[in-house]
């Protein structure tokens, strides 16, 4: 269960496609001017994302190593292929506004990387942990640029939809928050904002791994210190048994002596008084 759960997080926190790997980083430039957009793809990214990784791991063993590649690419061609369909189909805003990015999931690294270092080595089970989990690290990640980007850029929440609201003046808003340098601002303060959490969460564990070395170095002490006490003790206790033992010894010594004069006194007298 530990470890299930661990390759789950494991995409969401410690090794995040886009703050801590830095990869598939033109779609989250690209397209993260509205929730929706990141949303959106956030969204299509998962599915292929774990569409690819359960086929890829379910007939891992058949795929010829020396053809792997192209092959893996085909299969999530298949899946990128269905998303855009849906999205023509269904959601035509969505299609436009994402644009080239959206074909271009085939060849995202996030998706051939996983396909590679770990679908193609593990069961499907795994598999699907692990690709639901590079999908919730890189939608939440998309979806955080949006927001903010369209709030402070645009001044606006959910544009590109009916519910569409205004919330910042235009006279307030900052307008490069909307350009290519403002995603990368945003990135970069994303970025930074994920390395001192995992500052702070290794100064935790190393405080926690030094406290416990201390108090394991304390016990021993203490321990120590009793078995020591205890001896020091026990040597006492032996010391005044054998103490008690000498002086007892000397008594009935002494009494066996008094005992032997008495009875050459009561001899002696007799032949005196003859």
């Amino acid at each position: 269960m530990n470890k299930r759960l661990s390759i789950l997080t494991n995409g969401i926190i410690k090794e995040n496609p886009l703050l801590v790997l830095n990869i598939g980083l033109c779609s989250s430039l690209g397209i993260t001017t509205s929730i929706f957009n990141g949303l959106g793809m956030g969204m299509g990214m998962t599915f292929v994302l774990v569409m690819s990784e359960l086929v890829i791991s379910l007939f891992r063993k058949h795929i010829p190593s020396a053809i792997r590649l192209p092959v893996f690419i085909i299969i999530i061609a298949a899946f990128t292929t269905i998303v855009q369909m849906v999205l023509q189909a269904y959601v035509t805003s969505l299609y436009d506004a994402l644009g080239v990015f959206l074909p271009l999931i085939v060849v995202n690294c996030i998706i051939m990387g996983r396909v590679e270092a770990f679908a193609s080595k593990n069961n499907p089970g795994n598999a699907v942990l692990d690709a639901v989990g590079m999908g919730i690290g890189y939608t939440l990640v998309l979806v955080s640029i949006s927001l903010i980007r369209e709030l402070f850029g645009g001044g606006t929440l959910m544009a590109g939809t009916s519910l569409k609201v205004e919330i910042i003046p235009e006279a307030y808003r900052i307008g490069v928050l909307n350009s290519a340098p403002g995603g990368f601002i945003v990135f970069g303060c994303l970025g930074a904002l994920m390395q001192c959490i995992k500052n702070h969460s290794k100064e935790k564990k190393l405080l926690a791994e030094t406290k416990r070395i201390d108090d394991a170095i304390a016990e021993e002490k203490r321990i120590a210190f009793q078995k020591e006490e205890e001896e020091k003790k026990r040597i006492a206790e032996e010391k005044k048994a054998a103490l008690e033992k000498a002086q007892a010894a000397k008594l009935q010594a002494e009494k066996e002596k008094n005992a032997g004069g008495n009875d050459s006194t009561e001899n002696a007298e007799p032949e005196e008084t003859k």
